[in-house]
């Protein structure tokens, strides 16, 4: 049984989905896959799909992954903390307790070298899949941008995003995937676009699963679902926005992705790929005690995965925001989560994992000896471990609800003050 590990739902999805589609079966026969909230196994399932989340919490309750003879990494460049955590959890167990327990981790722009040397030397195996060519066209703001700071962009850059998707739309045929840091982004730009004889269509990690899936099969899915979507309009309206009627046979697409469509996804038609140049990581916010997302530009490796997107089906071509003097002095990859975000909830799972000072475990970086300390110090204000660094029950408790230690002690404890129940509509 192969077990493979995404760094997003939407990802995991549309991986199973694929697989399925190319072995003519339904999700949930040979392929599955499991996300929070959302399972497709059956008992003929070998290949599942799951988050690195997903895996995480797997790993703490049965270690040994019984009846798991493969475990893939995909997209492991991303250096997500969850997925620098289950690799090292994993060569832990391949240590101790299934030396046959085969590890693959796979990207399209990961530095190889490293990874071949965390898993033990392992061979490097390029794979070439069917790609075509992507022409870039460098297309900068022609008035100065201020730099982005926290969750702030300036509207000027939004502006000249708009801008440079008329234009790709004028000069080249196809559909449009524009990539932006973030939902507040989306929504802006989208205001500016409103006048498009195009279907403008916006997705991201909050999207409901249908409509992101929607996306992605080519078509925009139902625009009457109630709730809030995370796919709206301008104005907050529920369902997908377009600038017509929703699902018009003929009309092209400009879809406005945040990562959640760098990797792992192809978007059917299209043909052109827009730029910003910015993306959002996480950072430690110590007036608040947790993570919080601030934006900066883009690597070069995301740069080259957001290129790829419009080369996936025919040839294409991206439209990058910014300079080529611009391009040659941005970072190689992005930055590991571990150096730079807040480590209390990986000081926990390190706890529960048997290892609180972190210092046995297999990673490509080792966590900032400071960082580190003040996460073991706030797991112990909040009762997650004693005196001597180990998780106490509810710490175990906090460490399987997937928040934050300090938000999952609110939560046990409001939970105790209110009742445990169910939140509707």
């Amino acid at each position: 049984r192969v077990v493979v590990a995404e760094p997003r739902r939407i990802a995991a999805r549309a991986a199973a989905r694929r697989m399925a589609w190319l072995l003519g079966e339904r999700v949930g026969e040979r392929v599955g896959f499991t996300v929070r909230g959302e399972r497709a196994v059956g008992r003929t399932t070998v290949v599942e799909v799951v988050t690195t989340g997903v895996l995480l919490q797997r790993l703490q309750r049965d270690p040994e992954l019984a009846g798991v003879d493969v475990v893939i990494l995909d997209e492991c460049h991303e250096r997500h903390l969850d997925a620098d955590t289950v690799a090292a959890f994993l060569l832990d167990v391949r240590a101790a307790l299934r030396p046959e327990l085969r590890l693959v981790a796979a990207s399209a722009t990961t530095n190889a070298a490293g990874w071949a040397r965390l898993l033990g030397d392992a061979p490097v195996v390029t794979a070439r899949d069917v790609s075509y060519p992507v022409e870039v066209v460098w297309a900068p703001p022609g008035s100065p941008v201020r730099p982005p700071h926290g969750m702030r962009v300036d509207p000027v850059l939004l502006t000249h995003v708009a801008s440079v998707v008329r234009r790709a739309l004028a000069e080249r045929d196809g559909d449009l995937l524009c990539f932006l840091p973030g939902v507040g982004e989306i929504g802006r730009v989208a205001g500016q676009l409103a006048e498009l004889d195009a279907e403008v269509l916006q997705v991201h990690g909050r999207a409901p699963a249908a409509v992101q899936d929607a996306v992605l099969a080519g078509s925009s899915g139902s625009s009457g679902s109630s709730g809030s979507s995370g796919v709206s309009d301008p104005a907050g309206s529920s369902g997908v926005s377009a600038a017509g009627p929703v699902g018009s046979p003929g009309r092209r697409r400009v879809v406005l992705a945040t990562a959640v469509a760098e990797s792992s996804l192809t978007v059917p038609g299209v043909r052109i790929v827009v730029d910003a140049g910015l993306a959002r990581e996480p950072r430690t916010d110590h007036a608040r005690g947790l993570s919080a997302l601030t934006t900066v530009r883009v690597s070069q490796a995301g740069a080259a995965q957001r290129a790829g997107r419009a080369g996936r089906e025919a040839p294409g071509t991206v439209y990058r925001c910014w300079s080529e003097a611009e391009d040659i002095r941005l970072t190689r990859f992005p930055s590991p989560e571990i150096k730079v975000a807040d480590l209390t909830a990986f000081a926990l799972q390190a706890a529960c994992w048997g290892d609180p000072s972190a210092e046995g475990l297999a990673l490509l970086d080792p966590p900032p000896a400071g960082a580190l300390a003040a996460a073991r110090s706030v797991l112990s204000a909040i009762g997650a471990v004693d005196e001597a660094g180990r998780p106490t029950d509810r710490g175990v408790r906090m460490s399987c609800l997937g928040l934050h230690p300090r938000l999952a002690r609110a939560l046990l404890d409001g939970t105790a003050e209110v009742g445990a129940r169910r939140g509707g509509g």
